[in-house]
């Protein structure tokens, strides 16, 4: 994978799907907030090399002054399913104790809200932000109204480490 190809990627899936309002999400944009970080430039994209070793390497080092450091892996490294076991057990033991959640996002476990696909589909992304900032903002989209069109079972797994914005 080349670094540079990767977020190119990245850039155009905010831009063409992340910032894009969608109507079958109640007229909102999949992530509210994705086109404020590009603007600002407050992410980053890397190439991962071990998915384990780099979530704890991040839970080390921290995010930096960044928004979300998205980490960019061949998906065929790892099954969906054993990306989304080690962001568990690393997110679990690791990176919540310091304030940080990686949100998993692998091509072959298709997350589907109302029939939009959220994936980027290219690559298996974790992509680290701070909890406590995440949680701050999705109270916020939580008053505005923004999860009552997402199904339940989607926003069980989405809050699993997270404080449900809903209450």
């Amino acid at each position: 994978m080349n670094i540079e190809n990767v977020k190119q990627d990245i850039e155009s899936w905010i831009i063409n799907f992340l910032e894009k309002n969608n109507e079958n999400l109640a007229d909102w944009p999949p992530c509210p907030y994705a086109r404020s970080a590009r603007l600002k430039q407050s992410y980053d994209v890397r190439l991962g090399n071990d998915l384990y070793h780099d979530m704890v390497n991040v839970c080390n080092d921290g995010i930096g002054d960044y928004e979300v450091v998205i980490y960019a892996y061949d998906p065929d490294t790892y099954t969906a399913e054993q990306f989304h076991e080690t962001l568990y057990l690393v997110n679990s033991g690791f990176l919540v104790p310091v304030d940080l959640l990686a949100l998993d996002d692998h091509p072959d476990h298709v997350e589907d809200v109302n029939g939009v696909t959220m994936n980027q589909g290219t690559y298996a992304l974790a992509m680290v932000q701070s909890l406590s900032d995440l949680n701050k903002r999705a109270k916020q989209m939580g008053k505005a109204g923004f999860y009552k069109a997402w199904p339940e079972e989607y926003l069980e797994d989405l809050f699993a480490f997270r404080e449900d914005p809903r209450t």
